[in-house]
């Protein structure tokens, strides 16, 4: 079970709002690194989405502390990591919002599922799925198959 994972952003705080929207959640600040959101899903498994500025890297502690931060200013925004998600919304609802930010959503076919590609600032993407792409996918990928 993953319960957050974080991706960069030009505009951190109005991609947070956007995915606060998307989950039906809520937004606080992310206190360790200034200018992060974390956009709560709002469901009782603490599903989450930190949203750092773009160059923004974790690294280890040099000793027993806790990861450290830096910022990186030349960094494109473009990153491989990307995640599946279901979310309670339409197609047309993702298409909607989407749309309202300026950014790429297309559902495409995964095979024996679908998928809306929902591309955060047209650099950062996210797989989601409506309630019938979900019962696909599990179809396909359940332990039981």
């Amino acid at each position: 079970m993953i319960h957050h994972l974080s991706i960069p952003a030009k505009e951190p705080l109005s991609v947070a709002k956007a995915l606060v929207e998307l989950f039906d959640g809520h937004l606080s600040k992310f206190g360790p690194y200034p200018d992060s959101y974390i956009a709560w899903a709002g469901d009782n498994k603490g599903t989450a989405i930190e949203v750092y500025p773009i160059g923004t890297e974790m690294f280890p502690d040099s000793a027993n502390g806790q990861a450290n931060f830096r910022h990186v200013p030349d960094a494109s925004g473009y990153t491989a990591t990307h995640a599946t998600i279901s979310v309670n919304k339409t197609v047309e609802q993702i298409s909607s919002l989407a749309n309202k930010h300026g950014w790429r959503a297309i559902k495409l076919s995964r095979g024996s599922f679908d998928v809306i590609e929902f591309w955060i600032e047209n650099h950062v993407m996210l797989e989601l799925m409506t309630a019938e792409m979900t019962a696909d996918y599990l179809k396909d990928t359940s332990t039981d198959n």
